[in-house]
């Protein structure tokens, strides 16, 4: 009867080897989910921008129905046809100056501020 010959523990660079292995597969997983996670989001975002559209369109159409409501009211009133298309030309240019008002102040800080700041070392604005 002959002795089975006694097991070896692995070396160190046997155990090192393993380890890298193990750390580029699992490197590898994660690298491959967030692909996934990223084609996901990509994709649900098309979405959401696609639902964005259809809905400004909509919008639109239900204000210019609105303005040509306002219009043919006018006109039962009374009023001529330039008065009432000079008149919903005035309420959309005040309605158009009140968004640029808006986004002027929008505007007024630029993108990435405190990330520009932070890179050359300067201290923080108080508000």
């Amino acid at each position: 009867m002959s002795a089975a010959p006694p097991v070896r523990e692995p070396g160190l660079a046997e155990l090192l080897g393993r380890l890298a292995g193990e750390s580029r597969g699992v490197v590898s997983d994660y690298a491959l989910l967030a692909v996934l996670d990223a084609r996901r989001a990509a994709i649900r975002l098309a979405l959401l921008l696609g639902a964005v559209l259809i809905a400004g369109v909509l919008v639109v159409t239900a204000w210019l129905a609105l303005v040509a409501a306002g219009i043919v009211a006018m006109m039962g009133q009374g009023a001529s046809w330039i008065t009432a298309l000079a008149l919903a030309a005035l309420i959309n240019l005040g309605g158009a100056a009140a968004l640029a008002w808006w986004m002027r102040r929008l505007v007024v800080e630029m993108p990435f501020t405190a990330l520009l700041r932070q890179l050359r070392g300067e201290a923080p604005e108080q508000p």
